[in-house]
């Protein structure tokens, strides 16, 4: 499934089942943008590798939840745990880090099934 498929089926899937969610998402994840749309979109972010997926709805000590969405088929660890080696991967997870630091839940999710499972597990459980 292609990155931009995933999107869209995660976020038809959280309007069927949490329908009064507040959710914003990163539509134009993968877009490819005009040299002039590139430049202003990085004019405007604070920072790169903001996530894909955000879930405005605080839980127990959490101000919300954060998901980078990537397909199964995405590495994100080497066997041993550590991130592999990946300027863009370790670029997302700077920011992953940064968010949990201020208080939300941040995480990869990687594949349909994962992600449903982090989203449920942190709107269910927390």
């Amino acid at each position: 499934m292609l990155e931009k498929n995933l999107h869209s089926s995660v976020c038809k899937w959280l309007k069927l089942q949490y329908p009064g969610i507040l959710f914003r998402t990163d539509y134009a994840a993968g877009m490819r943008l005009s040299i002039g749309m590139a430049m202003r979109q990085k004019v405007l972010q604070s920072h790169k590798g903001y996530p894909d997926l955000f879930i405005i709805e605080p839980r127990g000590s959490y101000a919300g939840l954060f998901i980078e969405l990537k397909t199964e088929t995405t590495k994100i660890f080497k066997k041993n745990g550590e991130l592999i080696s990946n300027p863009h991967i370790e670029e997302q997870h700077k920011m992953l880090e940064m968010l949990k630091d201020r208080g939300f839940v941040a995480e990869f999710g990687i594949g349909f099934d994962d992600i449903i499972a982090k989203i449920t597990r942190y709107l269910e459980t927390h």
